[in-house]
C-alpha cells in the first residue's frame, strides 16, 4: 500500500481488524487522552476483555506494520486512518484523500455533522474482485466508519440525538446493549471537554483552505 508522504512507512491494509475482538478498546483508548483506569471505558464496555485488547495491541501497534483504515466517501474526500507506528514518534494520523487529486491533507478536528456525513456516505462498491470486500473497498459499515473517525470530533454543540447514535454504533460492533448508551455518553463527554471548534473555521471537507 502506498500513500503520498508515507513512503518510508511499512503501510498495510488494516480494515479486517475492525471485526476482531480487542480492536475498539484500543482504537478508542485515545479518546480519553492520557487518562487511565476508571476514566477510560474498560474493554468489557466494547464486548471485549483485557486479553483481547492486549493481543490485538501487539498487531495494531507493530512498528514493522502500520495499519491503514480507508473510509471512502461518495460525495467528497474520503478519510484514511493511519497508525504511524514510528518508534519514538507514534501517532494516529487521519488524512483526507480524494481520488484523482495529488497530495493528502491531515485532519485534526471535525464537527459531529461531518462525522455523520462520513459514516453515512460510503463510496459505491467497486466491481467484484477475488479480494475480500473489506480489503478491496475500505470500511463500508456505517457503525465502524463512525467509530473510526470519532477521535476527530471537535464540536461542543452536539445534537441531542448524538449519544443515541453513538450508542447504536457501539452496540452494532459488539458493545453490550445495556451499557452502550452510557459508554457513548462517557466518550462524548471526554471529546467535548477538550473540544475547541471555531464555528467560523472553514472545514477541509467543504473545500476551504
Amino acid at each position: 500500500m502506498l500513500i503520498n508522504g508515507y513512503e518510508g512507512g511499512p503501510l498495510v491494509v488494516g480494515e479486517s481488524m475492525v471485526t476482531r475482538r480487542g480492536f475498539w478498546s484500543n482504537h478508542l483508548m485515545g479518546v480519553c487522552g492520557e487518562a487511565a483506569g476508571p476514566e477510560c471505558p474498560a474493554p468489557e464496555r466494547y464486548g471485549e476483555d483485557g486479553a483481547d485488547a492486549d493481543a490485538l495491541s501487539e498487531v495494531l501497534f507493530d512498528p514493522e506494520r502500520w495499519p491503514v483504515f480507508r473510509i471512502p466517501v461518495a460525495d467528497g474526500p474520503g478519510v484514511a486512518v493511519v497508525y504511524r507506528n514510528l518508534i519514538g514518534e507514534y501517532g494516529v494520523d487521519c488524512l483526507l484523500t480524494a481520488p484523482g487529486r495529488g497530495g493528502i491533507q491531515q485532519v485534526t478536528g471535525l464537527t459531529w455533522s461531518e462525522l455523520i456525513h462520513i459514516a453515512d456516505d460510503p463510496a459505491p462498491a467497486a466491481a467484484p474482485t477475488a479480494e475480500p470486500v473489506a480489503e478491496a473497498d475500505g470500511v463500508e459499515d456505517p457503525a465502524a466508519r463512525l467509530l473510526l473517525v470519532l477521535p476527530l470530533l471537535d464540536d461542543v454543540n452536539l445534537p441531542a440525538a448524538a449519544p443515541a447514535r453513538l450508542g447504536a454504533a457501539l452496540a452494532a460492533v459488539g458493545a453490550p446493549q445495556e451499557t452502550a448508551l452510557q459508554t457513548a455518553e462517557h466518550l462524548l463527554a471526554h471529546l467535548t471537554r477538550h473540544a475547541g471548534h471555531d464555528a467560523a473555521w472553514s472545514s477541509p471537507l467543504s473545500g476551504g483552505e
